[in-house]
């Protein structure tokens, strides 16, 4: 299984991702707005749920690869982190827009958990991001790679529903900031940038990592 020295720098990583404004944060504003705590806490709910599926097809994909060699395990993990380099590269340079709560029917709790469940399964680009995202926590030369995968997912998707549901808790005051939208602006900008570090400093941690 995994140690503290790889899970507490996990959980500081995925707390970081989480503080940047994605289409899972306002689509849990919107689901909140339109049909109160219940619906937004449902709703976040749904996308841990589409999540946790993620990393489970990414431990049914990748398990057996990383399993059959060291060569295969670092094949891995360098195409992830060429991966997530990219992406940081792209938020680094890229002009962010302003961010606009999307167009979505009111619909009841169970409505909003599975639309919100599906949506979150059906999106390619989060599909790549646990395959690039979670190898880079997987220790190879431990047993239960599975089960690191089952655990990293496990404590991903804990930390998604506190803070989805923190975001719900303090919708109220999340309303009003989202009229200011010169400040909102500049949220983005930052939120960038600061996506782009994060992605940027794993692809270098794997580069320059000393190697088995």
């Amino acid at each position: 299984m995994l140690d503290f020295s790889t899970l507490i720098p996990y959980i500081i990583v995925v707390i970081g991702l989480f503080l940047i404004p994605g289409p899972a944060v306002l689509l849990t504003i919107t689901r909140t707005v339109q049909s109160g705590r219940k619906g937004g806490i449902m709703t976040g709910l749904g996308i841990a749920t589409g999540d946790f599926l993620h990393t489970l097809f990414a431990a049914a994909g990748l398990a057996a690869i990383l399993m059959s060699s060291a060569l295969a395990f670092n094949v891995v993990k360098y195409a992830g982190a060429v991966y997530l380099l990219y992406l940081g590269i792209r938020e680094m340079i890229s002009k962010p827009s302003e961010p606009q709560l999307p167009k979505v029917e009111s619909a009841g709790a169970l409505k909003s958990y599975f639309s919100a469940a599906a949506a979150e399964v059906l999106n390619p680009k989060t599909a790549l991001f646990f395959l690039a995202f979670l190898p880079q926590f997987v220790n190879h030369e431990r047993d239960g790679i599975v089960a690191q995968f089952l655990l990293l997912g496990f404590i991903f998707v804990v930390l998604s529903v506190m803070y989805t549901t923190g975001i719900v808790l303090s919708v109220s005051a999340l309303k009003g900031v989202l009229k200011r939208m010169s400040w909102t602006g500049r949220l983005s900008r930052l939120s960038s940038k600061f996506a782009g570090m994060i992605y940027i400093g794993l692809g270098l941690k794997v580069a320059f990592q000393r190697q088995q």
